[in-house]
């Protein structure tokens, strides 16, 4: 029996026999799924392509992302995942990790006339999250302030199907065409506008977490640009630094324009960022 690419799959489900689940994200190539089973408690990712509109390209390699991601997770050593292919793309599940996200847990940082401060304990977590994916060689090349998973106990840095750092099978291998335009460094964004790709970096990294601490706090975006514009426009205006006039109150301040240096070295390391937040 065929399975939609809005269900899943079969094989998941003979896996993790679950007694609930929910649909969390169904996005264009993609869907996030949370299930509840015998087995524990799941994030549950599927994967398929996007075919050609008249407004959109085709978009193949988003079949291909739950599984990067899953031989990602494994080449880093964690347990309790697993991936591989379905009729129409490929999957994983992994644990789900329980808390809000970075942009929802500063909610109350961006009312209106609001006297709450973004808290650096919180920008803390999500530096030491990052530091421990950089200490391990890798690049994650996706920052955004959704991956960042606010604990009760750590921070966790989810998504990683862009990561850049080690072997991934070929079979399962795609290139890096950029990220969220919102999040992306200078350097990635001219990269692809010359070339369709870019190579993803610890410093662009540093630069994202800079962007997600920065929308999180206040609401604005770190580069100026029309909300509808097309991909290519946004990526001009970050290419050559069109920056916003917007600081982030308090302590984090100064450290988040460092991190937003329109130049790569110029920027802190992630383990500079942790020692000047604690």
């Amino acid at each position: 029996m065929s399975c939609s690419i809005h269900e899943v799959p079969t094989v998941v489900l003979d896996a993790l026999v679950p007694n609930a689940r929910r649909l969390v994200v169904n996005r264009r190539g993609s869907t996030v799924w949370e299930v509840f089973g015998p087995r524990g408690h799941y994030a549950v990712k599927v994967g398929y392509p996007i075919e050609a509109t008249a407004d959109w390209p085709a978009q193949p390699w988003t079949a291909l992302a739950p599984a990067r991601e899953g031989a990602v997770l494994h080449r880093l050593g964690f347990d309790e995942i697993a991936y591989g292919e379905w009729e129409h793309g490929t999957w994983n599940f992994q644990p789900w990790h329980e808390g809000p996200d970075l942009y929802r847990l500063w909610e109350p940082c961006r009312e209106p006339d609001t006297v709450i401060a973004p808290h650096t304990s919180v920008a803390l977590g999500c530096v030491e999250a990052l530091a421990e994916l950089h200490g391990r060689g890798w690049a994650h090349g996706d920052v955004q302030p959704a991956h960042f998973i606010i604990g009760l106990d750590r921070t966790h840095l989810i998504d990683l199907a862009l990561a850049k750092g080690g072997h991934v099978p070929q079979g399962y291998d795609f290139p890096f065409r950029g990220c969220l335009v919102h999040y992306e460094a200078p350097e990635i964004a001219r990269s692809v506008l010359a070339t369709g790709e870019a190579e993803p970096t610890q410093a662009a990294d540093v630069y994202a977490l800079g962007a997600s601490l920065l929308i999180s706090a206040t609401g604005w975006r770190a580069v100026e640009y029309p909300d509808d514009a097309p991909r290519p426009v946004q990526r001009e205006a970050v290419a050559t630094g069109r920056r916003r006039h917007v600081k982030v109150p308090g302590e984090l301040g100064d450290l988040i324009d460092a991190m937003l240096s329109h130049a790569p070295e110029d920027r802190p390391t992630i383990y500079e960022v942790g020692k000047a937040l604690s």
